[in-house]
C-alpha cells in the first residue's frame, strides 16, 4: 500500500451515471489487476474505493459509478484538482491460473476491473472471451474497448435492449479454461453455478478502513474468515461457502 497525491487529469460520463477519470502521479504500488484505491474526499469522513481500471506508469484509469454523495462530489471534480489516494490495495487477479481460453464476466460496474485484466492477458498471448453484463442498452460502456484489445466481446443486456436477452450466466461461450469475474453478490453466485471450470471472483464490499485494520468486510471461507480489502477482493471458486 502506498499513499500518493494524483491530480486529475480528465474527469468526463460514459453513461448517464458512470464516469472514467484518468489520475496522474505514482502508480508504482498497483501491481495487479484487480486490486483497488481509496480516495478521500473532502468532507467525507470515509475514503471511496474504486477498483483499478487500467495503470501504467505515471497513468491511473478509474470507471466508478454515481451512486451516492461520495460519488456525485467525485463527479464534479475537474482538471488539475488533486486527490489523496491510497494505491495498491487488495490482492488482484492470478494471470497465471487463465490457461489459453480465459472467460471474463463482468457485471455493470464490474466492468473497470476486467479492462486491465483483459489488456495484460492478450499482452500473455492469451485468447480471452468477455461476457458483459448490463439492466439496459443505455447503461453499456466499454464494450468497444474491450473490442479494441482484440477480444471476443458478448453483450446482454436483462431488458434484452441490446445484444443477448438475460444476464451474463446466459451468454457462457461453449468452451474456456479458467473464469475470472466481477460485479454483485447475487451474479457471482449464479457465474459460479453455471461454471463447469476453476476461477477467481472479485467482490463488491462496503469497506470501512480499506486495508484490513478494521474488519468490517469480512466474510467465511472454506479456511476461515477474510477480508474483502485485504485477503480479497478476489477469491477462488473452490473456497467460497455457496
Amino acid at each position: 500500500m502506498n499513499r500518493a497525491i494524483l491530480t486529475i487529469e480528465t474527469n468526463t460520463p460514459l453513461t448517464a451515471t458512470t464516469w472514467r477519470m484518468t489520475l496522474l502521479g505514482d502508480t508504482s504500488a498497483i501491481t495487479a489487476p484487480g486490486q483497488f484505491v481509496n480516495i478521500a474526499l473532502e468532507g467525507r469522513f470515509l475514503r471511496r474505493p474504486l477498483s483499478v481500471c487500467d495503470w501504467e506508469p505515471g497513468r491511473l484509469t478509474l470507471v466508478y459509478k454515481v451512486v451516492g454523495g461520495g460519488t456525485a462530489q467525485l463527479s464534479r471534480m475537474t482538471p488539475g484538482q488533486n486527490l489523496d489516494v491510497l494505491l495498491g490495495l487488495g490482492n488482484g487477479y492470478d494471470l497465471t491460473a487463465s490457461g489459453e481460453k480465459p472467460l471474463l464476466l463482468g457485471g455493470g460496474v464490474g466492468v473497470p476491473p476486467l479492462y486491465g485484466l483483459c489488456k495484460r492477458l492478450i499482452a500473455e498471448g492469451k485468447r480471452p472471451a468477455v461476457v458483459l453484463g448490463f439492466n439496459t442498452a443505455e447503461e453499456i460502456f466499454f464494450g468497444d474497448e474491450f473490442r479494441a484489445l482484440g477480444a471476443d466481446v458478448t453483450v446482454a443486456t436483462a431488458d434484452g435492449s441490446y445484444g443477448v436477452k438475460g444476464f451474463v450466466t446466459d451468454a457462457l461461450p461453449e468452451t474456456y479454461t479458467h473464469f475470472y469475474t466481477c460485479g454483485p453478490e447475487p451474479m457471482l453466485r449464479a457465474v459460479c453455478k453455471a461454471t463447469t471450470t476453476s476461477g477467481q471472483l472479485s467482490f463488491e464490499q462496503r469497506m470501512g478502513c480499506g486495508f484490513g485494520a478494521c474488519m468490517g468486510c469480512t466474510c467465511e471461507t472454506l479456511t476461515g474468515h477474510k477480508r474483502i480489502c485485504k485477503e480479497g477482493p478476489v477469491l477462488r471458486k473452490e473456497e467460497l461457502l455457496w
